[in-house]
C-alpha cells in the first residue's frame, strides 16, 4: 500500500469548512477570523512506536495528537480555536490509515472548539509521526499562568488521580480546558498538564518558580493499583512516575483557596489538594508522616536521558 500528497490534498479539499477560516480552504497559509483575548499558541508530537504502540488505531493515534496539544492549552487556561498538523509518513502507508488519522485530529479539534485548519505533508523513511500546533485565546487582563508563578505557602492542587495510563488512558486524553479556565479565573497562578510523571513535574514546577514543594498527599488512580497487580511496582511509584495523565497541577494563594474550591465545585470540575510550596528547593514525598526527599533519577519520562 501507499499514499500520494495529491490524492490526500484533493481530500482535504472536500471536507467541511471551519467556521474559525476567513480566507479559502486549501491555501498555503491559513486566513483566520479574529477572536477576543490575546493569542496562545503550543506544538505537540506524537511519534508511533514513541507516544503510542505501533499498531494502534487511527482514530485513537489521531486524538491522542489532538489532545495532547489542547492539554497544553487547558494549562494555560485558553479556550481552543484552532488546530495545524504537520503529517509525516513512509512511503508504504495505507493512505486509508491516513485520511482516518487526519479526520480524528479533526474531530477531536472540533469537539473542543478548535477544527483543523490546515498543516503539511511529507513521506520520509522512519516512523510515522504528527505535530498538532493548537491555537487558543486567553480572556480578560488577569496574568497568564506560569509555571514561574508558585510562591511560598501555595496550596498544590490536582484535578484528578495519576498512574496507570498506559492501560488504556494515555491514548484517550481528556483536556481540562473547562478546569483550567476556572481554577485561572478564581486565582491559581500556575497551572501544569501531567505529562511526565507527577512527581517529575511537580519538581520541574517548584524548579520553574524556585520554591521547594511537600507532597502530602497523592491521587492514585485504580488504573494504577491495577498496573501495580502485575508490575512488580507499588500503586504509588505509578502513580508519582507512569505520566500521561493530562490532569492539571494548580497551585492557589491561600486567600483564594476557598474561591477556587467554591467555583470548581459549582462548575463540577474535581479538585485533590496535594500539598504545600514553601521556601527552598526540591520536592519532598510527605506520607505517613515520614519527609522523604524525591531525586528526579526515580522516574518521570525524560526524552533523551
Amino acid at each position: 500500500m501507499s499514499w500520494s500528497e495529491d490524492s490526500l490534498h484533493r481530500w482535504l479539499a472536500g471536507r467541511e469548512r471551519p467556521a474559525c477560516l476567513s480566507g479559502s480552504m486549501g491555501h498555503d497559509a491559513a486566513v483566520l477570523r479574529p477572536w477576543p483575548g490575546r493569542f496562545v499558541v503550543c506544538t505537540d508530537q506524537v511519534v508511533a512506536g514513541v507516544h503510542a504502540e505501533l499498531k494502534v488505531s487511527a482514530g485513537l493515534l489521531g486524538r491522542k495528537a489532538a489532545a495532547r496539544a489542547l492539554s497544553d492549552l487547558a494549562a494555560t487556561a485558553a479556550r481552543p480555536r484552532a488546530l495545524l498538523l504537520a503529517l509525516r509518513a513512509p512511503e508504504d502507508a495505507d493512505e486509508g490509515y491516513l485520511r482516518r488519522l487526519i479526520s480524528a485530529v479533526d474531530r477531536e479539534g472540533r469537539r473542543l472548539g478548535a477544527p483543523l485548519v490546515g498543516g503539511d505533508l511529507a513521506c520520509s523513511p522512519g516512523p510515522l509521526s504528527l505535530a498538532v500546533t493548537a491555537h487558543g485565546s486567553l480572556a480578560g487582563r488577569q496574568k497568564a499562568p506560569g509555571r514561574d508563578r508558585i510562591r511560598p505557602g501555595h496550596a498544590i492542587l490536582c484535578t484528578g488521580p495519576c498512574g496507570g495510563s498506559l492501560l488504556g488512558r494515555h491514548l484517550r486524553i481528556a483536556p481540562r480546558i473547562l478546569a483550567g479556565r476556572v481554577l485561572h479565573r478564581n486565582g491559581a497562578t500556575a497551572l501544569m498538564d501531567v505529562s511526565d510523571g507527577l512527581a517529575w513535574d511537580l519538581f520541574r514546577l517548584g524548579r520553574s518558580s524556585r520554591v521547594a514543594i511537600d507532597l502530602q498527599h497523592v491521587p492514585i488512580h485504580p488504573d494504577a493499583q491495577r498496573a501495580a497487580r502485575s508490575s512488580g511496582r507499588t500503586a504509588l511509584d505509578h502513580a508519582l512516575h507512569d505520566g500521561e495523565d493530562h490532569e492539571l497541577i494548580a497551585s492557589v494563594p491561600q486567600s483564594k483557596l476557598r474561591a477556587v474550591l467554591a467555583a470548581a465545585k459549582r462548575a463540577d470540575v474535581p479538585l485533590v489538594c496535594m500539598g504545600l510550596a514553601r521556601e527552598g528547593a526540591g520536592l519532598t514525598l510527605v506520607l505517613d508522616g515520614v519527609r522523604r526527599p524525591w531525586l528526579p533519577e526515580q522516574g518521570g519520562w525524560k526524552h533523551g536521558a
